[in-house]
């Protein structure tokens, strides 16, 4: 009996160092977390700063060029700050990189980025930098007294768009650019199919016309264009596609306090939708086929939704164009307002990048990198940057600025700075800020956000590949999209997928593995001993 207790002790004694290994190692996972940032009394202009500022450029130089210039006009305000910029291709790669560079310390000092990302870089301690307090402070504030250059006050931040950077109770990002989606629409073969463009598109009126350009002749030319290819409809971003959908239909996405419900039935009819048209030939996505620019553009498109800020790339006199100068076919193009269920009371999603700030050990850099996130909000650069593509300043006082309402109102005199399908897709915007809306942000949010485009990818690829789309198929769908984004191992407030997980509380990751380990543990534990004491009894008989 004391031989069988001397094992049972040494067996508990090893569980509990294996269990303080565990959360030994689970705490010390990455860096360790950051003190919050408190304001210093004074910024000190007698050091150098050398900071990180890392942004997205596509093939646009110009915007290149806007950030260089920036860069060197605040360093000219500001000599003792030095200011590094990285470019990435795209938004994903800037968050692939945040989140590895967390774990060694080595995150930018300023970087743009949206904020379904930032509630991920926000599972780190204290990492970004809020900014309520910022905002306001009388010297180094938005407009503050000791700032070098001419800031926009907060006041003149458009409300909706300071909003949208606003969660987990703080201000975690300064809005930098704004964009809606819009409809550039190849008006001509509207017109040659027999139809008039309303006033406002509707869902109804854009399937229609998708599926009447479908037809063909005996040859397997499309009648529309003479041509073999023909995609009448395709959209750019699915994810914005379903969220806008359901949004219109007044249907479940996600709440503010994390619960997910996509996996609808309203979601489920939409797909079903899609997948008639799918069948016909009339819709495609670009992830599938490519850009809806370069199809538009060849006369092989008739609705391509893109964001307004891919406005340069559309229409016969594009000045950025990705397809050779004798496929572009001669059309009169058009840019509404995306399809709307109820075009009464339209619903569009808003979007476009957000600056935030990282937090570091050192204060007075983290004062650094808010100057020039400041910078970054004066008029010069919003509108240098709102004039190359279709984005909206973000402030007013640059909206108001006679610079800017000059160039709004020269649309069409040329097809470079005024590019009038550029001028129109921005004034979309400008129109509808009150129309427009943002998912709420949450860890998780971004991968729901991708599951949402999923599902519409998913749906469109099998009906080409003329798999069966039921009721079986679509409970596959939901599962496999629910496990593909691990979105059932989501534990937001209020649960993942709309599942009740309150009875985990507050509680952290840490003591939830404690507990867990510890139950487990005395599970083999009581086991071992049962086995014993049964051993023991039958070596008695």
């Amino acid at each position: 009996m004391m031989k069988m207790r001397k094992k049972w002790l040494s067996l508990l004694l090893l569980t509990v160092l294996t269990v303080g290994s565990a959360l030994s190692l689970t705490g010390c996972h990455g860096r360790e977390g950051l003190e919050p940032f408190v304001i210093p009394e004074e910024f000190d202009t007698s050091r150098e700063y050398d900071i990180t500022f890392w942004a997205k450029n596509d093939t646009n130089k110009t915007q290149t060029m806007i950030y260089e210039q920036a860069i060197a006009d605040f360093e000219a305000l500001y000599p003792n700050i030095n200011v590094n910029l990285r470019l990435y291709t795209d938004y994903g790669r800037i968050y692939n990189d945040v989140i590895t560079n967390i774990a060694t310390n080595t995150t930018p000092n300023v970087c743009i980025t949206y904020p379904d990302h930032i509630a991920t870089y926000l599972t780190g301690d204290n990492q970004v930098a809020p900014l309520e307090e910022l905002l306001v402070d009388g010297k180094y504030g938005l407009g503050g007294s000791e700032v070098r250059f001419d800031a926009p006050t907060k006041e003149e931040i458009i409300p909706k768009f300071l909003e949208e950077c606003e969660f987990g109770g703080h201000y975690y990002a300064m809005p930098y650019m704004r964009s809606t989606e819009a409809c550039y629409i190849n008006k001509t073969y509207v017109e040659a199919l027999g139809y008039t463009l309303p006033e406002k598109l509707t869902w109804d009126f854009v399937w229609e016309v998708s599926d009447a350009a479908t037809k063909q002749d005996a040859e397997g030319n499309y009648l529309v264009n003479g041509q073999k290819v023909m995609i009448p409809f395709i959209y750019k971003s699915t994810d914005n596609m379903m969220i806008q959908m359901l949004r219109q239909k007044d249907a479940g996405y996600s709440t503010k306090e994390g619960q997910m419900l996509l996996f609808n039935d309203t979601t489920k009819e939409l797909l079903f939708d899609i997948a008639d048209h799918v069948k016909l030939g009339a819709f495609s996505t670009f992830k599938i086929s490519s850009y809806p620019a370069n199809f538009l553009n060849a006369g092989q498109c008739i609705f391509a939704i893109d964001s307004t800020a891919g406005a340069t790339w559309m229409g016969t006199d594009a000045p950025l164009c990705d397809i050779s100068e004798e496929k572009i076919v001669e059309f009169e193009i058009e840019v509404m307002e995306i399809p709307q269920f109820d075009p009464e009371n339209p619903e569009m999603i808003s979007q476009g990048p957000s600056v935030c700030i990282f937090n570091k050990e050192d204060p007075q850099e983290v004062m650094a990198s808010w100057l020039f996130m400041q910078y970054l909000l004066t008029n010069k650069v919003q509108i240098a940057y709102a004039q190359t593509e279709g984005y909206a300043p973000v402030t007013s006082k640059a909206q108001q600025d006679p610079q800017y309402l000059d160039y709004l109102s020269r649309g069409g005199e040329d097809n470079e700075l005024y590019y009038d399908v550029k001028i129109e897709a921005t004034e979309i915007l400008l129109d509808n800020v009150d129309n427009t809306f943002v998912t709420p942000v949450f860890n998780g949010s971004a991968s729901l956000r991708d599951a949402a485009g999923q599902l519409i990818e998913n749906t469109v690829k099998s009906v080409r590949r003329k798999q069966t789309v039921d009721e079986a198929y679509m409970e596959s769908l939901y599962s496999d999209t629910i496990s593909l984004y691990r979105l059932d191992q989501l534990e937001s407030q209020g649960g993942a997928l709309g599942a009740d997980k309150a009875a985990l509380g507050e509680m952290p990751g840490t003591s939830v593995i404690l507990l867990s380990s510890l139950g487990v543990a005395w599970i083999l534990i009581i086991l071992y001993v049962g086995c014993q004491m049964i051993k023991k009894k039958r070596n008695n008989q």
